[in-house]
């Protein structure tokens, strides 16, 4: 994981200081739909421009900063869109950016493509982001719009009608860990994997798994620790109001 030597941050921070003592926050920001250039504007500033709390900002950024950072208040419903919409666009970057060029990483470092190994490799993370696929998807399709259906019921925005049936709950027992193969994967080509002529290419790979494992570590306990208790927190709020 990246170390920096500023861990705490403060909304008064200039947002582009803070992203050149940790260029992983680019990330963070690229998640959040925040684009530079950053000028001198302070984290507040820039929040304020992208309708983003400063506290929700700060809780992912500390994240980033390997910090468990504990919210100096609690979040309402209302932080919920930020955080989808944070989720949202990290599958696409998994998706659409990072799963595709280590696939494509993958085939480079075998010139000789009559290498077993290359086909045991690439079985091997075809079967991860085929499971990795099916999560992303289940979230968009499914999570995401029960939570945004919550939250507009809870702004009674005409009669949203929910799942009878359905709840976070049903979410948690669906919550795979995604990040355990991909540590296999890595090992795999650290530990195990015969030496080529391609060991720039080894090299690129293994940048961009550490990558992947170091967003995908932040983007779980985003969903464990923030995003299901504030669902849970909606939902009980809901059963409350109906009876």
């Amino acid at each position: 994981m990246y170390q920096t030597a500023n861990l705490y941050l403060s909304p008064d921070m200039k947002m582009a200081e803070v992203v050149l003592n940790n260029p992983y926050l680019m990330l963070l920001l690229e998640h959040f739909g925040i684009s530079a250039p950053l000028q001198e504007k302070t984290i507040r500033e820039i929040c304020d421009e992208h309708k983003l709390h400063p506290e929700v900002f700060l809780t992912f950024a500390h994240l980033y900063n390997g910090v468990d950072y504990k919210p100096a208040e609690r979040f309402t419903y209302r932080e919920v869109r930020s955080i989808i919409n944070y989720l949202s666009n990290s599958h696409s970057y998994y998706l659409g950016e990072i799963y595709p060029n280590i696939l494509k990483l993958i085939q480079e470092m075998f010139q000789d493509k009559s290498q077993p190994e290359q086909a045991m490799v690439e079985k091997f993370f075809n079967n991860y982001f085929n499971e990795v696929r099916e999560h992303l998807d289940y979230e968009n399709e499914t999570v995401f719009p029960y939570i945004t259906k919550l939250y507009q019921r809870i702004e009674e925005r005409g009669n949203v009608k929910l799942p009878e049936t359905y709840s976070v709950a049903d979410y948690q027992e669906h919550h795979d860990d995604i990040e355990e193969k991909l540590t296999d994967l890595t090992n795999l080509l650290v530990k195990y994997l015969p030496n080529n002529d391609e060991p720039q290419v080894r090299r690129k790979l293994l940048f961009t798994l550490f990558e992947l494992d170091y967003d995908l570590t932040i983007h779980s306990k985003i969903e464990d620790q923030i995003l299901i208790p504030l669902v849970q927190q909606m939902e009980n709020y809901l059963s409350r109001k109906t009876t």
